[in-house]
């Protein structure tokens, strides 16, 4: 069936179509253009500020250097006395200088990509490298970031060169590269990363089952964290604070 209109209905449908184009073109078409100009002008700033690939974060205690290839033996030779206890929990092999080799090529590479910034941990007192952590998983695009890949040599667990290295990145995160949203995650298994996740103020969102297939085989479970932009002005407040108590004391 075909629908026929009256010539006076055609100019009454014409009318009608030339005044919401007129106020389209006043009202709605000019506000998204001039938001997508911001837009990605913004994008595009966070996409040249997230890509740096010469970053060094420095606190009272730690400071995080740039990770480069020549760091490969010395991550080992802290790390090789106790690989057991640091790396239980990680879901790739770290048994031989080798791995370290591989470990730090893969970040670089990935660095190259603009998907990771990897760091190396020194204690600024002694000039020691005492561990490593990166930036990784960076999605400009939605503001996001991960810190992870984080193992400090037992000596410095559970004082304040972990807490302030978390803090230093959360704060470049937020501050510099203006996220929306920084995430962590670990092991469900690893009740002890579980809790000093949940001590920096981060909130756990939920278990990813059978998440990861490690290199023995295990179906790895990982517990998924975050913090949010809104919530940094808190967090930091708190980790200032464990920061000052562990700059006097060995333990915090």
């Amino acid at each position: 069936m075909v629908t026929t209109h009256s010539t006076g209905s055609l100019s009454s449908d014409a009318a009608k179509l030339a005044k919401m184009q007129r106020v389209a073109s006043l009202v709605q078409f000019p506000l998204p253009q001039k938001q997508e100009v911001f837009c990605k002008h913004a994008l595009h700033r966070t996409i040249d500020e997230m890509n740096t690939n010469a970053i060094t974060l420095e606190g009272r205690v730690i400071r995080l250097d740039p990770m480069l290839r020549e760091h490969a033996p010395v991550l080992w030779d802290v790390a090789k006395g106790a690989l057991d206890e640091i790396f239980r929990w990680i879901p790739y092999p770290m048994r031989t200088a080798e791995d370290f080799q591989v470990l730090v090529e893969k970040a670089l590479a990935e660095q190259s990509l603009g998907q990771s910034v990897p760091f190396v941990t020194v204690e600024r007192s002694s000039g020691r490298v005492v561990g490593s952590t990166r930036f990784m998983n960076m999605d400009a695009a939605n503001r996001r970031v991960e810190v992870g890949s984080t193992w400090i040599a037992p000596a410095w667990q559970r004082t304040a060169a972990n807490t302030e290295a978390k803090y230093l990145m959360l704060r470049h995160a937020f501050e510099q590269w203006k996220c929306i949203r920084v995430e962590l995650k670990t092991d469900a298994l690893n009740q002890r990363s579980r809790a000093a996740i949940l001590r920096l103020g981060a909130k756990e969102e939920g278990i990813l089952r059978q998440h990861m297939v490690t290199y023995t085989g295990r179906l790895r479970d990982t517990v998924y964290f975050s913090i949010l932009g809104s919530e940094w002005s808190q967090v930091k407040a708190k980790l200032e604070a464990m920061c000052a108590r562990g700059a006097s004391s060995k333990h915090i």
